[in-house]
């Protein structure tokens, strides 16, 4: 990158990404929901095209948002959000009461494919992070005029995908270039079809709120499993969210090493299986809401193993109106966005006062 690059921070900049190089290797990517194993699967499966093009689901943000977005910056980098979808319409029911099909976002990362697409940072945000909340359409001409301190799954809850990415903009400065979302039952049916994920706990896992009761050792944790363990909260570490975001990003980790070893183009029963539940499971942009723009995304990302992925929480600390919720820290999450938007590794010093990352939870998954 150039020094004029470099030195860009937060100024507008009008020109397009650059486009990634053509000779890319082909990849699987794998944030908390397994959202990548559609994008493994995508370019082989041209003659299932049109019945995968009619399982995904899209969201027009571009349209939603208009030009009141960060600009995009021109260096080669890659923002994409990821959420979990936490409603308990429908087949998502048995995880706790109806809520009249509003939905809930549990968990969002922000996963930042630097400059080559060889290396990746990826940002949990805490569900009770509190924030300003940008004023968001609402559907049928009407607006949430926002709220100068809102909890930030709320944006998610009361504007949709939308109104999570402006939210996740206003506060980072930075724009997404992509949205992936998946919901509970969508997630365990990619983990069966994948054939479970193989890893090690270190301590035993018995959760009621999640259903989820491991001893310690090895595992090939089932789809159901896999689900309580990326919900667990109240059995490990201080028993809150910020436990779980731990959990999350070891079970990723585990699970990115297990996708690179299937190798499901000996079979492709089974990359049909993995191709149809994923794309099942997700809803994307519009710019990849189809199998041919999802297979050209994926030949991006793969050469990111998990060794290549640097995972962190948003610095955060406790929010001081309110014990059980937190507030991002000013000059720690400023260092966060800043190394982003330059396309500069985040700094260690960004997260020492945060008591996002201290928590231990994540050395029970190995």
């Amino acid at each position: 990158m150039s020094e004029e690059s470099k030195g860009r921070g937060r100024r507008a900049v009008t020109r397009r990404r650059r486009k990634p190089p053509r000779r890319r290797r082909a990849l699987t990517i794998a944030a908390w929901t397994a959202a990548g194993v559609v994008l493994l699967g995508g370019g082989g499966l041209g003659w299932f095209y049109f019945k995968l093009n009619g399982n995904l689901k899209t969201v027009d943000i571009d349209q939603a948002l208009g030009k009141d977005r960060p600009p995009n910056v021109d260096n080669g980098s890659m923002d994409i959000l990821v959420l979990g979808s936490d409603s308990r319409d429908g087949a998502n029911s048995e995880y706790g009461a109806d809520d009249g099909g509003s939905a809930r976002s549990d968990t969002a990362m922000i996963v930042h494919l630097y400059d080559g697409h060889k290396q990746a940072s990826v940002v949990s945000i805490p569900r009770d992070t509190m924030l300003p909340r940008p004023a968001c359409a609402v559907g049928k001409g009407k607006t949430d005029p926002g709220s100068r301190r809102a909890q930030f799954n709320e944006a998610f809850t009361i504007g949709g995908a939308a109104c999570a990415v402006k939210t996740v903009e206003t506060m980072s400065g930075i724009r997404m270039d992509h949205y992936i979302e998946v919901d509970f039952t969508g997630f365990k049916k990619i983990i069966d079809n994948l054939g479970g994920v193989q890893l090690t706990t270190t301590k035993p896992i018995k959760d009621h709120g999640s259903h989820l009761d491991l001893p310690a050792g090895s595992h090939k944790l089932n789809g159901e499993q896999s689900l309580g363990l990326v919900r667990t909260r109240k059995s490990v570490g201080d028993g809150g969210d910020l436990g779980r975001i731990q959990l999350q990003q070891a079970f990723i980790k585990a699970l990115i090493k297990q996708v690179k070893g299937v190798g499901v183009f000996d079979s492709p029963k089974k990359l049909y299986g993995l191709a149809d539940s994923a794309t099942k499971a997700i809803t994307t942009d519009k710019a990849l809401g189809d199998v041919k723009s999802l297979a050209g995304f994926a030949q991006g990302l793969q050469g990111i193993g998990a060794e290549n992925m640097h995972m962190i929480t948003l610095p955060v600390g406790q929010d001081p109106l309110d014990k059980d919720r937190v507030v991002a820290l000013p000059k720690g999450s400023k260092m966060v966005w800043d190394a982003l938007l330059a396309d500069q590794p985040i700094p260690a010093a960004a997260t020492e006062n945060s008591t996002g990352d201290k928590s231990t939870a994540g050395s029970i998954v190995q």
